[in-house]
């Protein structure tokens, strides 16, 4: 029988994982899609730190539109912060999601904003 839904997913996040290693000079943009929210995360690996996070849920962020239009706007912001920090490059982390929809427009709004993967 094949697997399940949750399990493909885990087993692509692992796969991932093995490759995408974010350091500080080049950090993770880890992407978290659910149902109604996306969050973005910029992670130190070597450190175990998170150096900056966005999200749908934040206040600075434009909240309205279609779910793909507001991953646009979180991607923007999450490349706003990372080049605040001096970070113009990272490694991007899709976290078992496919690249399309909702997790391509959050990447193509940060590489608007100035950042490369």
């Amino acid at each position: 029988m094949g697997l399940s839904k949750t399990e493909r997913k885990l087993r692509i996040r692992r796969r991932i994982r093995k490759v995408s290693f974010g350091t500080e000079a080049r950090p993770r943009l880890s992407v978290f899609r659910s149902n109604k929210e996306i969050y973005a995360q910029l992670i130190d690996d070597n450190k175990g730190v998170t150096l900056a996070s966005a999200s749908s849920r934040d206040k600075g962020v434009e909240a309205t539109g279609t779910k793909s239009e507001v991953a646009t706007s979180v991607g923007k912001a999450i490349a706003e912060k990372a080049l605040k920090l001096g970070i113009e490059a990272v490694a991007f982390d899709r976290g078992g999601n496919l690249y399309h929809g909702r997790v391509k427009s959050l990447a193509e709004g940060a590489r608007e904003a100035g950042l490369k993967f």
